[in-house]
């Protein structure tokens, strides 16, 4: 009835799988936890292959790292049910009831659920305040308002989803990298599969350093520009993506690129200190991607 597949990078999921395993016995459905593990440390595999213990869990070792995209489609073609819950290793249910949430959904219309992200409320160490400040503002949102617009919400780290859904649309990505959750998306609406979103979040847990966030958001960026660049956008609602297209068409493009090029030192200086700002870190964003288009 349910494939729970976890991808796995220098994480320890045990204490995930714990939880969602108990949940899961509880519910009395057929299940399997499938965790693939993409080349982590020997420590960190040493640990995680105590889950073969439990019931009904498997977890296999890659001899060599494909990123998150083919990691995942490598889990599906593992899983023997219709029904996919793809969830991060860095992420822990905010709900007891998370796996039944989850069920009530199997008879619905919807193809994709995507049940959200949450941030713990106590703020962290300085080091990791950029992920945390950035998640609370943009990603920890309601049901009701990722509804709005349903394909702009497109977060891998919890969804739910038709196993030949889910093949169908990711096969179509072939590249390695980080960003693509906006052409995942992009894919989903051009398919005109249906989505929903629902108040079943998970607490992301792992938060990098401002610094590594940081380089990600450049990594994007990156990503998006390339696709972008290929036509394979065409039916995106991101809005960083929207505006860049903007302020090309009233060629503001040079003045942001321009405004990098000047002030990235002064952006990072404060992206990376004690109190980063979401505003700051939007510019950052729109001035870095006006750059890249014009000097890559």
């Amino acid at each position: 009835m349910l494939s729970v597949l976890i991808p796995v990078y220098n994480y320890d999921v045990r204490a995930l799988v714990n939880s969602l395993h108990e949940q899961l016995i509880s519910n009395r459905i057929d299940f399997e936890i499938i965790c693939q593990d993409d080349l982590s440390k020997k420590e960190i595999r040493i640990l995680n292959t105590e889950i073969e213990q439990l019931q009904y869990s498997s977890y296999y070792l890659s001899n060599e790292n494909l990123g998150r995209i083919a990691t995942r489609q490598g889990l599906a073609e593992k899983a023997k049910y219709d029904w996919l819950l793809f969830l991060d290793a860095d992420v822990m249910p905010v709900s007891l009831h998370f796996i039944k949430n989850y069920i009530a959904y199997f008879s619905s219309e919807a193809k994709a659920i995507y049940g959200g992200i949450a941030y713990e409320t106590t703020t962290p160490k300085d080091d990791f305040k950029l992920r945390w400040t950035y998640g609370k503002a943009k990603e920890q949102l309601p049901a009701a308002n990722r509804n709005h617009n349903i394909y702009k919400h497109i977060v891998s780290a919890n969804f739910l989803i038709q196993k030949s859904v889910f093949t169908s649309i990711n096969s179509q990505i072939k590249l390695k990298g980080y960003g693509y959750d906006n052409y995942f998306g992009s894919l989903l609406k051009q398919d005109q599969v249906t989505v929903m979103h629902i108040d079943n979040e998970v607490y992301h847990l792992g938060l990098e350093t401002s610094k590594i966030y940081l380089s990600k958001v450049k990594e994007a960026i990156d990503t998006l520009l390339k696709l972008n660049t290929e036509c394979l956008l065409s039916q995106t609602d991101n809005s960083l993506l929207n505006t860049f297209k903007t302020s090309k068409k009233w060629k503001l493009n040079y003045l942001f690129s321009w405004i990098y090029k000047r002030f990235n030192p002064v952006f990072e200086r404060h992206l990376l200190g004690q109190n980063p700002s979401v505003f700051y870190l939007q510019c950052y964003k729109l001035s870095y991607i006006c750059y890249q288009d014009l000097n890559s």
